[in-house]
């Protein structure tokens, strides 16, 4: 059935067309992605900018990491049963974040490394630009060979420059206020805590240009092309936006309430409204609700799996720190129940359930200087992550369920 309503003006379509010509077009913006994802390419860029000694040392620690086929070997590992487990852990700060869990994991033996990695830092100028965010690409993506999420909080202060090519192009005029010298930020009238806009929620007025904008220019800067998408909005937008841009991708976040298969079901009209020529859909991911029974779960990947939209993944939290959600938050014996059922899922970590020091949202929202301060102990926080991730999903496996970890930890 059709839609009563479009979900987007003409007006929409030809500011987001306007944006995305502005940086070249579909084609070229692929081009641009492709390029900056080959790791000769971003290692180039870290020893320009300084990052070349951060890469050495991950090239080191790479050779320790633990090997998934050695432990199939070693507890004669066989699969028996349907549901496939992919792994993906939260909280990937930065450079030197990303180096200290490294080196933790390294110096271990045993930790399996994440499939997938989800990064809730600001794409701000200064990370997009002086090298950190294409340093930390570099380790995950290249080196970890895991699948990458970056974050755009439209509420990042940008610089006036950037504002007023965007506006320029646009036609659109947003509401900011100077957050410092040479620097607007959006208006944020929800946000009730420091960190109460999280992931960018608030997208009032036409601020999903702003979203656009921010996921475009990191993707063209560093090849970063799988971004967290926090609205219905952003949603519409992105999946509008990338139509043709085949190398990007969007996670939908879990805050943005897909709850049940009602729900679901709203977002699988919006892929499909905007679904690409190939029948696939901009959408990667669909992160379900916190609140979600493993019989709902089941019943959501029935309905994706009926939609005939192809290769989108479902996940879910097995474990949030302790201001995600309810206290000792636990959905790993739901998960047995979802995988038995003969369904694949993505298992995500926030925590990992012992409500350490530092694994809490406010510490996504650390300045660059406590961030930087602080790195040894938040890889550690990031370590222990996927410490947890890698034990449960090793129990999954002697269960008979197949599960699917970082290139890295496979010898070829």
């Amino acid at each position: 059935m059709a839609l009563h309503f479009n979900l987007l003006t003409e007006k929409d379509m030809k500011q987001m067309d306007a944006l995305k010509e502005s940086y070249g077009g579909a084609s070229e913006i692929m081009k641009t992605i492709e390029n900056k994802r080959k790791y000769e390419t971003r290692k180039r860029i870290a020893n320009e900018k300084g990052f070349g000694e951060t890469l050495d040392k991950t090239e080191e620690y790479a050779k320790s990491i633990a090997k998934v086929e050695d432990f199939i070997e070693k507890e004669n590992i066989r699969v028996t049963k349907d549901g496939i487990v992919t792994t993906q852990v939260s909280g990937w700060q930065g450079a030197p974040v990303a180096l200290s869990c490294m080196r933790r994991m390294a110096e271990d033996g045993t930790t399996l490394a994440p499939k997938e990695m989800i990064s809730v830092m600001a794409l701000t100028e200064d990370y997009v630009y002086n090298g950190e965010l294409i340093t930390t690409l570099a380790i995950t993506e290249n080196i970890y060979g895991s699948k990458f999420c970056s974050a755009n909080l439209i509420g990042t202060p940008l610089s006036n420059e950037s504002y007023a090519r965007l506006e320029k192009i646009t036609g659109e005029r947003f509401e900011t206020v100077e957050s410092s010298p040479g620097m607007r930020s959006l208006v944020l009238k929800n946000q009730g805590t420091f960190f109460g806009n999280f992931g960018g929620i608030e997208v009032a007025n036409n601020n999903h240009l702003v979203y656009l904008d921010g996921i475009t220019r990191a993707a063209v800067n560093t090849g970063t092309n799988f971004f967290l998408n926090p609205s219905w909005s952003t949603i519409v937008a992105g999946c509008y936006y990338a139509r043709d841009i085949k190398n990007m991708e969007f996670k939908i976040s879990m805050l943005l309430s897909t709850q049940n298969a009602i729900q679901l079901r709203m977002l699988l009209n919006i892929m499909k409204e905007y679904i690409r020529d190939d029948g696939t859909s901009a959408l990667y991911e669909i992160n379900l609700g916190n609140a979600m029974s493993p019989e709902m779960f089941i019943q959501c990947a029935r309905e994706l799996r009926a939609s005939g939209i192809p290769y989108v993944s479902i996940s879910a939290h097995l474990r949030i720190n302790p201001d995600l959600g309810i206290e000792n938050f636990n959905w790993t014996e739901n998960t047995y129940n979802v995988l038995d059922a003969g369904v694949d899922m993505t298992i995500k970590y926030e925590s990992d359930g012992t409500s350490r020091p530092l694994d809490t949202m406010a510490t996504y929202f650390l300045s660059k200087e406590e961030r930087l301060k602080q790195a040894e102990e938040i890889g550690e926080v990031l370590y222990y992550k996927s410490v947890r991730c890698s034990n449960d999903v090793k129990e999954m496996m002697r269960r008979g369920h197949k599960a699917i970890f970082g290139k890295l930890s496979y010898k070829n």
